[in-house]
């Protein structure tokens, strides 16, 4: 499911509106907007500095707090993150993919306020996690699991880049079934995860197929096995 066919996605995030466009008919699926971004976006607005009884009160406090985003594509949830106070933003993707990210910050940059730091990476380049000084304090990732061959690589990223006490958060619709298997098998090597209730996503971006989880390093284990990947 994608969010919709409109070349203009418009995003509101407190008081700012984020406008991206995209490209459907790009060879490649990163040039789209596709819906767990916003249903991410959504679920911190709703409770980052909540008022109400709040379950994620420490969880969405991003104050001076690293964050990277894994697969940014158009770079929604990068975006709406940092305008929730996410301190210090990384996004990230591969290269076909960075023109247009690059467009969209430009943009976006009266709503954002400043040029958000972007570059290139490949989950599988080691050389390239390592010049993004990890640890970060948040990973956050949305519609990232859809092809088997580079689950190992993507868990494998995050287990590096997240601190031992950080967080990854992690947008999730199932896209492939085979991807989903092999993601939470080898998921529950490194991590512990909690799903968001859906009564607690925002109601008004709750699609039936879209989930938000937390996930939290294991003691002792840094990333997960790699052999015959």
């Amino acid at each position: 499911m994608k969010f919709t066919d409109s070349p203009v996605i418009e995003l509101r995030v407190r008081d700012k509106l984020l406008a991206l466009h995209q490209d459907n008919g790009s060879m490649h699926v990163g040039t789209s907007v596709w819906p767990c971004s916003l249903v991410l976006v959504k679920f911190a607005e709703r409770w980052a500095h909540s008022s109400d009884p709040n379950p994620y009160a420490a969880l969405l406090d991003f104050r001076n707090k690293r964050g990277i985003e894994l697969g940014t594509g158009c770079g929604v949830a990068g975006m709406g993150l940092f305008l929730l106070g996410l301190y210090d933003v990384v996004l990230t993707d591969i290269p076909p993919v960075m023109p247009a990210l690059k467009h969209n910050l430009k943009r976006n940059k009266p709503a954002l306020g400043k040029a958000l730091k972007n570059t290139v990476l490949c989950w599988n380049n080691p050389d390239q996690i390592k010049a993004l000084n990890p640890p970060f304090d948040v990973v956050f990732a949305t519609d990232v699991v859809y092809i088997e061959e580079s689950v190992r690589h993507l868990l494998s990223a995050m287990a590096t880049l997240v601190k031992p006490e950080g967080v990854v958060l992690l947008g999730y619709q199932v896209r492939s079934p085979e991807a989903d298997k092999l993601f939470w098998e080898l998921c529950d090597e490194a991590f512990h995860k909690e799903k968001v209730p859906h009564e607690h996503l925002h109601p008004d971006y709750a699609y039936e197929e879209a989930d938000v989880f937390i996930l939290r390093k294991k003691q002792n284990e840094t990333k997960p096995n790699e052999e015959n990947s």
